[in-house]
């Protein structure tokens, strides 16, 4: 039903006079399964990763994958000011559990204690972002594929239903008066 949230543009809209001007492809705003689910994949891959300037890793990605870059850039800001540090506190501790370390305890949020450890966090954060951006950007884009797959089948079905009851009732022929084929032909033989 994501098809339906989407309104189809006319011929003449500005989205398409845009693409013209700047010769994109249209893949890049195009909605579809492939499009959209490869967008939310490359979004998420690039999210979990902790560095700057996610969303210009995202469009370096343009030349190489073909997906909904808007979809992708969105996908990319779940990891905002807000829901940076539990998502890298998680990735570290993930990592931490990865290469079976103990960790550091006593955690500060300040420039100096990061600097000073910085070479201690490092590894367990990125070894944590990797499994993270592989494996749940992963199981995020299969499970897009399968619901939208499964929206689709809904959708026809439902609309294979609505056809066949409206079918049903053109073609259900029922006569107004009450009486018999037997009745008309008794009365032609009376005749």
């Amino acid at each position: 039903m994501i098809r339906k949230a989407f309104k189809k543009k006319s011929s003449g809209s500005k989205l398409d006079k845009f693409i013209e001007k700047y010769n994109l492809p249209r893949e890049y705003l195009s909605i579809n399964r492939k499009s959209v689910s490869r967008g939310v994949l490359v979004g998420l891959f690039w999210g979990f990763v902790p560095m700057p300037m996610q969303m210009v890793a995202v469009m370096a990605m343009t030349p190489f994958l073909r997906f909904n870059v808007p979809v992708a850039i969105s996908m990319v800001w779940l990891s905002n000011p807000f829901t940076m540090p539990p998502m890298y506190y998680m990735e570290y501790l993930t990592g931490n559990l990865i290469l079976g370390k103990e960790g550091i305890e006593d955690i500060e949020l300040t420039m100096e204690w990061f600097s000073a450890n910085w070479d201690a966090i490092v590894v367990p954060l990125y070894t944590g972002a990797a499994f993270y951006s592989i494996v749940v950007s992963s199981l995020v884009y299969f499970l897009i594929n399968r619901l939208w797959i499964a929206s689709v089948k809904k959708e026809k079905s439902e609309k294979d239903k609505k056809r066949r009851k409206l079918k049903n009732k053109l073609f259900s022929f029922k006569p107004s008066h009450t009486h018999s084929i037997q009745e008309d032909e008794s009365k032609s033989d009376e005749k």
